[in-house]
This record gives structure tokens, C-alpha cells and sequence, in this order.
């Protein structure tokens, strides 16, 4: 019995090891496959929802145009000023179901020059009145979207990864779109058929303080420097930084630098500091990507009149923008409003589309639907003369003027 007991005992053992184990085997399967699916959720699914939930149209009718609006519009060469398109985890060359543009959707709506633009730092609670740049939403994004390790911690690789995205898209487009970086480059896309597109940085964060990178950004096909986003940074103040401060000694080298290689500047989110500054030292025109006008929308996104008309006067160039930061309301006839109150204060020969399209905002109609906005410049009383400027005929000249000769 005694024999029989301890044996029995053993045996009990034995089965409750196995047991514990079997267990413990399937406690970890099921710990693997939580993981895996986390991740699964983390890496195919989070990038496309939060591209949905950011980059919205305002629900709507089909636009009404006129017989007379689609025959102008037909004869229109579009041409936009900022994209955000490339930050997102979309096939550019490809018809999307998400989002505002595509290379398909910009030529279907008549767009013959699009600015892609390079978003590589954004702040946690991004507001338009101070921002502060130690926190930073784009890495988590970059890590989702499947970016390489070196974009995770690293600007200046970010802007990079963004070109070598642009440039796959040139290649998967059997021809329908072309980066442009020279003056020759335009000119020959611009008598073919297709897209033309410009790089260009949100910020010259990308930098990190260190001009050689300029070169860097240049080789990789950047023809426009905008100077800050929405927060202050090497460079200089931002519109919507915590310094309100000008040009730092390291911004006025850079834009030096810059336009001594041919790339444009932007000063779309920069300081009313910065902008004086960079309007005193340029030995170029500048460009407002995207913007609106305080004088027809008071809004802290928004620079003063004057200074605006300070651009102008000195050859440069203002983008109006879309969306409710720039134009108040978010509707196509408040974008016409905007963009009539831009002509009568700077002249057609300065104003141009800026819609910052794909970036985090919400828009009356994708690049598809562009007709609609040729219908309410008409509506808002324009000629056909200066409906065709401001749609893409004043940029597409600055472009040829101003980009490097070859």
C-alpha cells in the first residue's frame, strides 16, 4: 500500500506537470496570436484609419456646373500649391478611396502641377495659437506605416523616405506623372500630357541644424524650403511656435543657401518675424503655399494683410487654401470669396491655389471635383482671363521663372 500510495503520488505529479505545461503551451499560443493580431491591427489597419478620420470632405450633392463653367474649366491648366498626400500610406500613382488627392483624381480634375509636400514632425495637441516642438505624432505614424528604423528617430531621413515614395510613384505611373527640378523640366512636361509634380519640405526641421543637408534634400529632388510647420525650430519662429522670434543666424544661412542652389522659399506657417526677415534678405521671390487672408478671414492660421501685399510687391507668390483655418468656412463659395479678396488686394499675377489637401483637413470637394470651384469664381463675378491665372496659369509662370535653369 505504502508502494502503491508513493507511485500514485508520482503519477499525480506527472499529470499535473503535463497538465501546467499543456497550459503554459497554450497560454502562449494564445499570447503569440494576441500579439500577432495587435500588431496586425497596429500596422494594416491604424494608418488607414486615422488617414479617414483626418483627411475628410464635407459631405455634399454633386456640384452643379454650368455648361459655361465645364467648357472653361476644360480649358484650365490647374496648378496647386501644397499636397500632404506622400505622408500617408497610399499608392500615389493609384486611385485612392480615401483622402483628397491622387495622381488619377488631379487629372481628372484638370491639375497639370501639383507641390507634394514632406510633413515629417507635427506637436501632440497641434493648435494654431503655441505649439511646443518636444513632442512629435509623425514617429508613432512612421513606425505604423512600416517606414524604415532610420525614419523613426531621424528628420532628415523622413523628408528623404518621402522623396524615394514620390519618385516610386513617378515610376508605377506608366508616365503619368513627372518630378520636376528644373525650369527645362516644366517646360517639357508642361507640352506633354500628365502630372507635373514639385517636392517641397513642411518645415525645414529636416535639416537638424545642418546645412550640408540641404544638399541632401536638393539631389533628392526638393525644389521648395518651407521654413517652419507648427512649431519653432532652428530656423526661426513659427506662426503658431512659443518664440514669435525672426530668423535665427542658422535660418538666414540656410535661406542663403537655399536659393543659391535654385530651391524656393516658403514661409506659409512662419513668424510675422521670420516673414519680414526672409523678405528683407531674399534675392529671390517667395511663395505663401497655403494660406489665407486675415483681411477676409481673422484667423490666427492667417498672416496679415500687409505682409502678404509685401510678398507680392517683391515677385512672390500666395496659395489660398481650402479648408476652415484659411477661409473660415470650409464650403466653395467662401474658398471663391477668398480667392476674389486676394486678387483685388495683390493682383491675379500673385495668387494661386494652396489647398493643403491631405493635410489633416477637412474640404468641400476632392481634386476630382474641381469644376465646382471654376463655377464659383465665375459666380463670385471673375473673367475668364483671370479664373484661368489663379487656377494654375500665375503658377505654373512662377515655376518656369524661378526654379533652377537645368
Amino acid at each position: 500500500m505504502i508502494w502503491n500510495g508513493a507511485r500514485s503520488r508520482m503519477i499525480a505529479r506527472r499529470f499535473c506537470m503535463k497538465g501546467l505545461l499543456t497550459m503554459a503551451r497554450k497560454i502562449g499560443f494564445a499570447l503569440v496570436l494576441a500579439i500577432a493580431a495587435a500588431a496586425g491591427v497596429f500596422f494594416f489597419v491604424v494608418p488607414s484609419r486615422v488617414d479617414r478620420s483626418l483627411n475628410k470632405i464635407v459631405p455634399h450633392a454633386p456640384y452643379e456646373v454650368s455648361e459655361e463653367a465645364q467648357a472653361l474649366h476644360e480649358s484650365l491648366r490647374l496648378a496647386d500649391l501644397h499636397d500632404d498626400a506622400l505622408l500617408w500610406d497610399r499608392d500615389f500613382s493609384k486611385r485612392q478611396t480615401r483622402g483628397h488627392t491622387d495622381a488619377p483624381r488631379l487629372i481628372e480634375g484638370g491639375y497639370r502641377l501639383q507641390i507634394l509636400a514632406a510633413v515629417t514632425k507635427t506637436p501632440k495637441n497641434m493648435n494654431y495659437d503655441q505649439n511646443s516642438g518636444d513632442t512629435d505624432n509623425i514617429t508613432l505614424l512612421t513606425i505604423a506605416q512600416r517606414w524604415p528604423v532610420k525614419t523613426w528617430s531621424s528628420l532628415a531621413e523622413r523628408a528623404l523616405h518621402i522623396a524615394r515614395r514620390a519618385h516610386e510613384a513617378e515610376r508605377r505611373s506608366s508616365g503619368a506623372v513627372a518630378i520636376i527640378r528644373s525650369k527645362e523640366d516644366l517646360r517639357e512636361r508642361m507640352e506633354a500630357e500628365g502630372l507635373a509634380v514639385i517636392l517641397a519640405t513642411e518645415g525645414a526641421h529636416p535639416l537638424e541644424g545642418d546645412l550640408e543637408n540641404i544638399d541632401r534634400l536638393y539631389d533628392a529632388g526638393y525644389r521648395v524650403l518651407g521654413l517652419q510647420h507648427f512649431f519653432d525650430n532652428e530656423l526661426g519662429g513659427s506662426l503658431h511656435g512659443a518664440s514669435h522670434r525672426g530668423l535665427t543666424e542658422f535660418g538666414r544661412k540656410a535661406v542663403a543657401a537655399a536659393q543659391e542652389k535654385g530651391m524656393i522659399i516658403d514661409i506659409a506657417h512662419s513668424s510675422e518675424a521670420v516673414v519680414r526677415d526672409v523678405l528683407a534678405i531674399s534675392s529671390a521671390p517667395i511663395i505663401v503655399s497655403h494660406t489665407g487672408l486675415r483681411g477676409n478671414c481673422d484667423s490666427p492660421r492667417n498672416l496679415p494683410d500687409e505682409l502678404m501685399i509685401e510678398t507680392a510687391a517683391k515677385g512672390g507668390l500666395i496659395g489660398v487654401g481650402f479648408w476652415d483655418g484659411a477661409v473660415c468656412d470650409p464650403s466653395v463659395p467662401s474658398i471663391a470669396r477668398a480667392i476674389a479678396y486676394a486678387v483685388d488686394l495683390v493682383g491675379a499675377d500673385h495668387v494661386a491655389l494652396g489647398s493643403d489637401y491631405d493635410g489633416a483637413t477637412t474640404v468641400p470637394f476632392d481634386a476630382s471635383e474641381a469644376a465646382a470651384l471654376t463655377q464659383a469664381l465665375l459666380n463670385e463675378g471673375l473673367d475668364a482671363a483671370t479664373i484661368k491665372a489663379v487656377m494654375g496659369e500665375t503658377a505654373i509662370r512662377f515655376f518656369e521663372e524661378n526654379l533652377p535653369e537645368k
